[in-house]
C-alpha cells in the first residue's frame, strides 16, 4: 500500500535537481505549486504526490535524479517503523548482486513471479538476513535498485539511502568524527590481522580498518536492531570477512572467548544501567568491579578481556575517567600491571556535540605480569590543527622505547609520579613547562603588567549619584511594537533542509556572546537556514544562560548563530548599551523560566525604562564603564594566575630565587669584597 508522505523544500529541490532557492521562485511565481499540508510558516511541507505530479508537468524532458525519486518511493511503499528493515533488505540484495552479478543477471530475464520465487534463496547463499519470501509487488523495487547499482555501484547506492535515513533518524546513532577513527587506528598499529569495535554503531571504525588492510578479519557488536543490520550490510559490501552481531556487549557479549589484534570503540559515556547487578562477579573484572557510576572502566576491561598478548585497544573516553575518585583503585591497577600505556588529551571540538574535550586511552595486553617504568602522557589541546600527528609521532617515540620530555606536549611519566592517592591520569597535570618560558625576564614582565593594572582599576569604577529615581518600566514587546528596535532569532536546518547560508561562514555563537569574545564559529554541514548578518551596535543575548547576560557587539558581519537573541535598537531612539545594561540586570529574573541550573531567557518579557535618549546614553556610559571594569578586573585575576604559575616554576627551575635570599647574597659578595681590598692594603 502506498502511503503519502510530505516532503521539504530542500526534499523538493533535490527531487528537482536544482538549488533551493529555485524551489521558493517556483512558490512565488507558479500559482499551481503545491500548497503546504504541513510543517510551519519557516519550514513547510509539501505531498510528495502533489510535488512530483508538478515537477513532471512543468519540466519537461528534464532528466530527474533517480536516487532522490528512489528513497522517497522507498518512504511511500514503508512507513518510518518499517523503513529501516526494507533498507536492510535492499541491502542484502545488494550484496549478492555485487559478488554473484553474473547470477543476477540470468534470474532479472525472468517475469516478475519468477524473480520472486527464485531471489530469496540465492541471496540467503550469501548473506542470511534477507527474507525467506518475497511477493512479486516487490521485484519493481528490487530492479529500480538493481538498476541504480549498474550505474554507480553497489557500495555508493547502498551508502546513499543509508546516509538518508540516518537524516531523518539522526538520534538513533552517534557517529565518530572521521579524524578520530584516523588517529585510533594510527595509534592502534598498522598490522593488525582482527580488529572488533564492541560498540560499532554504524561500523566507522571497522569500515576504517578495511579501508587501510582489505584482508583485515572485522568484528563488532551494536546494541540496536537496526543498526546493526544496516552495519551488517554495510561491511558485507566491502568484505566478506566481516561480522556483526547485535546485542549488548557488557551483558550479552556475542564474542565471548574471541582475541583480538586491536579493539578500536566509542562507547557509551555516563551509562548509569549498564548492568553493575547483573555483572557483579563477571570474570571479565580482572582488574576491579566497576563502580556504578563507572560504566566506561567496564568498557575498557571488556576491551582487554578481547586483546590476544601484546594486543592494542584504543578506546575514546571522557576526562573525568582518569581522576574520579570511585575508580582510582582500578585505575591503580592497570598501571601496575602494564595495561595502559598511554593517555592522549584531545583538542576542544575535535569530537563535536561534546561539552568537554575527551581523551584516548592506549591499553595494551602485557606478555607477562610486569610493570612498566613509565606511561606516555599526551596533551593536543594546544595543537587543533595537527594533533593527530603530534600524538601519532609521540606515541611511536615512546613505542620504540624513546624516553620522551616535549614540554606542554608529551612527557614518559615514571610510573611513581601516577600512583599518589588520587591516580590522576589528566595528561596536562604532569608535562613540564619550557625552560624559555621562565626566565627572569617573563617573570619581571607579568609582575610589572599586574601592578600597572592594579594602578589603574580604580579610576574604572564609574561615578554614581545617590539621589534615587522612578524608572517606569515597559516590556520588551512594546519597544518593538514602538519599532525602537528589530528582533531576530536563528533556528537549527532541519531535518531534509538545506542552509541558504554559504558553507565556512563566519558564525557568532552561543558560547562567543558568554565569554565576550568575537565570533569564533563556522557554519557546519546541518547549519542554520539564513544568512542573519551581525552589525556593531547589535545586543546579543544568550536564550540559556546561569545569569542574565546581553552583550553590545563592536564588530559585525558575522552570521548569527542559535540559542541566541539579536536586537537591533535604532540608536535614534534607543542606545544599546542602555538596553543591554538593564537586560542583565537581577531585575528581569522574574521575567525570565529558571530550571534547576540554569536561566531560559525570553528577552520579549524583559522590561526596560521608557526614558529620553540623552539619558538613556548616560545610563548606557555609567554601564560600559562597569563592563570594562569587569573586564579589567578578570584580566587581573588571569595575570594574577599567571605570575603565580611563573613564579613558582621558576623558583623550582632555579631561573628566578626570592628577594630576600638575593638580597642576603649580595651583602655577602659586598662583604668577601671588602675582606679582600683590606687583605690587599
Amino acid at each position: 500500500m502506498r502511503r503519502d508522505v510530505q516532503v521539504t523544500a530542500a526534499d523538493t529541490a533535490r527531487l528537482a535537481g536544482v538549488g533551493r532557492a529555485a524551489v521558493s521562485n517556483w512558490r512565488r511565481r507558479h500559482d499551481d505549486f503545491p500548497q503546504p499540508v504541513g510543517g510551519t510558516a519557516t519550514s513547510p511541507a509539501f505531498s510528495l504526490e502533489e510535488i512530483q505530479r508538478w515537477l513532471r508537468s512543468h519540466t519537461e524532458g528534464k532528466e530527474f535524479p533517480a536516487d532522490e525519486w528512489l528513497w522517497q518511493d522507498l518512504r511511500v511503499i514503508a512507513d518510518d517503523d518499517e523503513l529501516a528493515g526494507l533498507l536492510a533488505d535492499l541491502g542484502a540484495f545488494l550484496v549478492y548482486m555485487h559478488r554473484q552479478a553474473g547470477d543476477w543477471a540470468k534470474l532479472a530475464a525472468g517475469d516478475d513471479a519468477t524473480v520472486a520465487r527464485g531471489l530469496p534463496r540465492r541471496v540467503r547463499k550469501v548473506i542470511e538476513t534477507f527474507p525467506e519470501s518475497l511477493t512479486a509487488d516487490r521485484v519493481p523495487l528490487i530492479r529500480s535498485i538493481a538498476g541504480l547499482s549498474a550505474e554507480r555501484g553497489a557500495q555508493d547506492t547502498f551508502e546513499f539511502l543509508r546516509e538518508r535515513y540516518f537524516e531523518v533518524h539522526s538520534r538513533r546513532v552517534y557517529l565518530t568524527p572521521p579524524e578520530i577513527v584516523a588517529l585510533s587506528l594510527d595509534l592502534a598499529g598498522p598490522n593488525a590481522d582482527t580488529v572488533f569495535d564492541p560498540s560499532c554503531g554504524t561500523g566507522d571504525y571497522l569500515i576504517g580498518a578495511l579501508e587501510r588492510r582489505p584482508e583485515v578479519k572485522t568484528m563488532g557488536q551494536e546494541v540496536d536492531q537496526t543498526t546493526a543490520r544496516l552495519t551488517a550490510v554495510r561491511l558485507a559490501l566491502r568484505s566478506g570477512n566481516a561480522d556483526i552481531r547485535t546485542g549488548d556487549s557488557l551483558r550479552a557479549d556475542a564474542f565471548s572467548g574471541e582475541l583480538v589484534d586491536v579493539v578500536v570503540s566509542n562507547p557509551p559515556f555516563n551509562d548509569r544501567a549498564w548492568g553493575y547487578e547483573e555483572l557483579t562477579a563477571d570474570p571479565r573484572w580482572e582488574y576491579g568491579l566497576p563502580p556504578r557510576m563507572e560504566s566506561e572502566l567496564a568498557w575498557v576491561q571488556h576491551a582487554l578481556a578481547h586483546l590476544k598478548t601484546d594486543g592494542v585497544a584504543v578506546l575514546l573516553m571522557p576526562p573525568a575517567v582518569g581522576n574520579r575518585k570511585s575508580g582510582r583503585r582500578i585505575r591503580g591497577q592497570l598501571l601496575r600491571r602494564g595495561a595502559l600505556r598511554a593517555v592522549v588529551a584531545l583538542p576542544a571540538g575535535s569530537v563535536p556535540n561534546v561539552a568537554v574535550a575527551l581523551t584516548l586511552w592506549i591499553l595494551r595486553r602485557p606478555a607477562e605480569a610486569r610493570t612498566p617504568s613509565h606511561v606516555l602522557m599526551i596533551d593536543t589541546s594546544g595543537r587543533p590543527d595537527d594533533y593527530a600527528e603530534v600524538a601519532t609521532a609521540a606515541w611511536r617515540e615512546f613505542n620504540d622505547g624513546c624516553e620522551l620530555d616535549e614540554p606542554g606536549v608529551s612527557r614518559s611519566v615514571p610510573l611513581i609520579d601516577l600512583l599518589d592517592d588520587e591516580v590522576d591520569l589528566t595528561p596536562a597535570r604532569y608535562l613540564s613547562t619550557a625552560s624559555e618560558d621562565l626566565s627572569p625576564e617573563r617573570v619581571t614582565g607579568a609582575r610589572n603588567r599586574l601592578v600597572d593594572l592594579l594602578r589603574v582599576l580604580a579610576e574604572l569604577v564609574p561615578a554614581t549619584a545617590t539621589e534615587p529615581q522612578d524608572l517606569p518600566l515597559v516590556p520588551l514587546s512594546e519597544l518593538l511594537r514602538r519599532g525602537m528596535l528589530t528582533l531576530h532569532q536563528q533556528a537549527s536546518v532541519r531535518s531534509g533542509e538545506e542552509s541558504e547560508v554559504p558553507a565556512g561562514s563566519l558564525v557568532l555563537t552561543a558560547e562567543d556572546v558568554v565569554v565576550g569574545r568575537p565570533a569564533s564559529g563556522k557554519i557546519p554541514e546541518r547549519g542554520v537556514p539564513y544568512e542573519i548578518v551581525t552589525r556593531s551596535g547589535d545586543v546579543a543575548v544568550p536564550q540559556i544562560v546561569r545569569a542574565p547576560l546581553a552583550r553590545v557587539l563592536t564588530q559585525g558581519g558575522a552570521v548569527l548563530g542559535t540559542h541566541l537573541s539579536l536586537l537591533r535598537p535604532d540608536p535614534a531612539m534607543l542606545d544599546p548599551d542602555f538596553l543591554a545594561g538593564f537586560l542583565c540586570s537581577s531585575s528581569n529574573l522574574r521575567q525570565y523560566s529558571a530550571t534547576s541550573t540554569s536561566i531560559r531567557v525570553d528577552v520579549r518579557r524583559a522590561e526596560v525604562p521608557l526614558l529620553p535618549i540623552e539619558e538613556q546614553r548616560a545610563y548606557g556610559e555609567a554601564f560600559r564603564r562597569l563592563n570594562v571594569f569587569e573586564s579589567s578586573l578578570r584580566q587581573a585575576a588571569t595575570l594574577g594566575e599567571d605570575l603565580i604559575r611563573l613564579t613558582a616554576d621558576g623558583l623550582t627551575h632555579g631561573s628566578v630565587r626570592p628577594s630576600i635570599l638575593a638580597e642576603a647574597v649580595l651583602r655577602e659578595q659586598d662583604t668577601d669584597e671588602a675582606l679582600e681590598s683590606e687583605s690587599d692594603v
